[in-house]
């Protein structure tokens, strides 16, 4: 009893680090996953950064070369007008400009700067400084007269100017409108504040109506910005224009920069994959691991318990002071040929999933009634469950059982489920097993093997087709394997180009479902 209580106690320290290290081992998983996407969460906050600042930066310059533009056009349209006033007078007859006797400077009154010192000691010895002083007072009110003139003449002038443009506004919209000069500010504009995309216009007159667009002039998207600016702002509302803008390329020109973080990103996320796999491969390498040790484990076990038989046997056999009967005799060789097929048996199935692992097995196909063998199956496993007090009932249904199967491997496979049922029973309730055959349509014959035994809880049940994996039955220990039975099934049963599904309820049973093609 305290021995099964230490190993009952081993088994469940055992059980627990394991789980502590699967702990670990998601824990470091979650953690690499929580970094990676921290990641890509702190490269994506920055490009977009980036496609914001460029786009601000990209809206600034045009709206900054459409001023200038529209600015370069007023100067060449007033430049253009005054040229044409000029040349109209060129050829007109000039009045000759007379200078009023008022603004005429009397030879002997000229300013103080344009005396010369030798000429003013002169003076000042010949007229006398009272003389001087009245001289310089009529030189001051001389300039302030000129300055007053030249003020005059300046407003004179603007108004002039201010009239000319006044006069150039009053013609069309479309006439004053050169388009080549526009296209020509727009472009060294822009180019002059970096940019040298393709870009398309359109001019307005104020009223809405259209006056040029240019030759290859596409429609805006609804993704695509367009920039308009007012043409002649100095003009009557009447004489405005409005020119609109837009650039085909301008989104990927924008989101073009993030083109250099977007390596960035696909570089992390292959390191994320990777971690992942590698992560993945560890845990699967880990649980092989495990499973391969209970393995050995088990195989130890079950290749004893025969071995020990066959020993004691032998030395009974060889053991002259026994006296032997042929009965004995009998009994000692019925023993050593039931264990050693025993034996035979536990390393075929060892040497099959070797076979099947290299994909070297070879099947013998033929046609053949599976109800018929099923039912021959059931008959002689009937007895194994009738003396443990349980019951194996067969129910035919399939109208159509004749399959395209290996006759050895499709018994197998049929024992091994049979088998796996009875290893698994309830020791509190009677076994019992059910068999049903039956068709699916006119193509498939199905069959399902159901037991009332412990059943398998839903984490396991996604894992009793792999290899060396049994499922954990607590401190009972009286079930012996090497986990290939399920593998075993699955495997024949693909290669008979089948199907096998599990359900299962702990504590209530399991039901295995088979499908196979029929015989066409």
């Amino acid at each position: 009893m305290q021995k099964c209580r230490r190993f009952s106690l081993y088994f469940n320290i055992k059980r627990y680090l394991c789980n502590m290290k699967r702990s670990y081992i998601w824990l470091i998983c979650l953690l690499v996953c929580i970094a990676f996407i921290a990641l890509l969460y702190l490269q994506g906050s920055y490009a977009n950064t980036m496609v914001k600042m460029r786009e601000e930066q990209f809206n600034e310059n045009v709206w900054r070369s459409l001023d200038q533009a529209s600015r370069e056009l007023e100067k060449a349209e007033t430049y253009r007008y005054l040229q044409s006033v000029l040349s109209e007078h060129e050829s007109e007859k000039r009045e000759e400009i007379v200078i009023p006797d008022s603004f005429r400077v009397p030879h002997h009154l000229l300013p103080l700067d344009t005396i010369s010192p030798t000429a003013a000691g002169m003076t000042f010895g010949s007229i006398g400084m009272n003389k001087y002083n009245r001289m310089a007072e009529t030189i001051s009110n001389l300039q302030r007269q000129v300055r007053e003139a030249y003020i005059y003449e300046q407003g004179v002038l603007d108004e002039v100017i201010l009239a000319v443009m006044y006069t150039a506004s009053e013609q069309r919209f479309q006439d004053r409108l050169n388009p080549a000069v526009l296209d020509g500010f727009l472009r060294n504009a822009l180019q002059g504040n970096g940019i040298t995309l393709p870009f398309h216009f359109i001019v307005y007159t104020s009223d809405g109506r259209e006056v040029y667009r240019c030759e290859d002039y596409t429609e805006v998207d609804d993704d695509t910005d367009s920039y308009q600016q007012t043409l002649f702002r100095s003009d009557p509302m009447g004489q405005m224009g409005t020119v609109v803008i837009h650039f085909p390329d301008q989104k990927q020109y924008i989101r073009g920069i993030a083109s250099y973080v977007a390596p960035a990103m696909g570089f992390t996320i292959i390191l994320l994959i990777t971690s992942l796999i590698t992560i993945y491969l560890i845990v699967r390498q880990k649980r092989i691991s495990e499973m391969k040790n209970d393995f050995v484990h088990n195989m130890t076990h079950e290749f004893k318990t025969p071995i020990s038989t066959i020993s004691i046997a032998a030395q009974m056999l060889a053991d002259k002071s026994i006296s032997k009967s042929e009965a004995t005799y009998e009994r000692l060789g019925g023993v050593i040929t039931s264990e050693t097929r025993r034996l035979r048996y536990q390393v075929e199935k060892v040497l099959q999933m070797s076979l099947f692992d290299n994909n070297n097995i070879a099947l013998k196909m033929q046609e053949l009634d599976a109800n018929e063998i099923i039912g021959n199956v059931v008959d002689t496993f009937s007895l194994k469950v009738t003396q443990s007090g349980g019951t194996l009932d067969m129910k035919v249904e399939a109208y159509n059982p004749f399959i395209n199967a290996d006759e050895m491997h499709f018994t197998n496979i049929i024992f091994n489920l049979l088998d796996n049922a009875f290893k698994y029973r309830r020791e509190d309730e009677p076994l019992a097993i059910q068999v049903h055959t039956y068709n699916q349509g006119d193509t498939h014959f199905c069959i399902s093997i159901s037991d009332n035994g412990i059943g398998i809880a839903k984490d396991n049940l996604k894992r009793i087709f792999d290899k060396f994996y049994r499922v954990h039955t607590g401190d009972q220990h009286n079930v012996k394997g090497f986990g290939l039975g399920l593998a075993y099934v699955q495997k024949m049963v693909e290669l008979h180009q089948g199907t096998i599904k599990a359900s299962s309820e702990l504590g209530k049973g399991t039901k295995f479902t088979i499908t196979l093609p029929l015989s066409l």
